[in-house]
């Protein structure tokens, strides 16, 4: 692989995707709201080919199968395609590919690309939407899921917020990360640069459950997303002091039911032509 996204490739075929695969079913729980939500927007039609970009350990691409002619999922982590391709065994009318979707052809273009949380890690967003766009026929459209801003998602910055001060500096949210997105200004202009036509942007939000009880949450926590980077460079008392404030910041999202904080997305929307 070129320099291009070679960073993401290195995080994602090291522990963090071994981790992800580890928590594959813990994660389809916890994004099924908004995965569902993303899905019915998508519309797939039982004779259409899809995409699935950053597909992650399959569990879109087979639900996007379920529903199309044929789905192809990408994916640039080799731990979590080779789940997803054991998950796919038995259907013949799924692939998975480990490849990076800024530059992999397909060798018949899909009538959608579609996305759950997998399109704002690219080094040039641009250049890789352009690709995409190549992947699709004329009478095609794209539909992916993103995040937007932190404070806008209580499950992902809460914690961080309340740690903060007792760890490393987090890294600056500008270029790939996962509220990249978030600007629907930077985001229509992106795809209308690549060859997309009318993005359209359609708000996305649902409770989301961390875990069955306080310790659950903060060990998800603790093992995925932007918290599990800065707390697995701290040790001791100060590692100690960090988990006690997302502790008790996290005490009051307690219901009988779980750990529930909410998120809010972006269902992005657009053409080929």
């Amino acid at each position: 692989m070129a320099d291009a996204n070679a960073q993401q490739a290195e995080f994602w075929n090291g522990d963090a995707g071994r981790q992800w695969v580890a928590d594959q079913e813990l994660l389809d729980a916890l994004l099924s709201p908004l995965s569902q939500q993303a899905l019915q927007a998508a519309a797939v039609q039982p004779h259409e080919r899809v995409i699935d970009i950053g597909c992650g350990c399959g569990t879109t691409t087979l639900d996007l199968a379920a529903r199309a002619a044929h789905a192809t999922g990408v994916d640039l982590s080799a731990p979590m395609v080779q789940r997803a391709a054991e998950r796919g065994a038995d259907r013949d009318n799924v692939a998975f590919v480990c490849a990076d979707a800024s530059r992999w052809q397909s060798e018949v273009p899909a009538q959608l690309a579609f996305s759950r949380f997998g399109v704002m890690f690219f080094d040039d967003p641009v250049a890789a939407f352009t690709n995409i766009r190549s992947n699709v026929a004329d009478d095609g459209r794209l539909c992916f899921i993103c995040w937007r801003a932190p404070q806008d998602n209580a499950w992902l910055s809460l914690a961080g917020a309340a740690a903060a001060p007792f760890l490393p500096e987090a890294p600056a949210t500008e270029g790939p990360n996962p509220f990249a997105f978030a600007d629907t200004d930077f985001v229509g202009g992106m795809l209308t640069a690549a060859g997309f036509r009318d993005p359209q942007f359609a708000l996305c939000e649902a409770t989301l459950n961390l875990g069955a009880g306080l310790e659950d949450a903060i060990g998800f926590l603790t093992r995925i997303g932007p918290l599990s980077r800065l707390i697995a460079e701290t040790e001791g008392e100060t590692r100690d002091q960090a988990l006690e404030a997302v502790r008790r910041a996290l005490a009051p999202a307690v219901t009988s039911t779980g750990v529930q904080l909410g998120a809010s997305t972006w269902i992005v929307t657009a053409n080929a032509s």
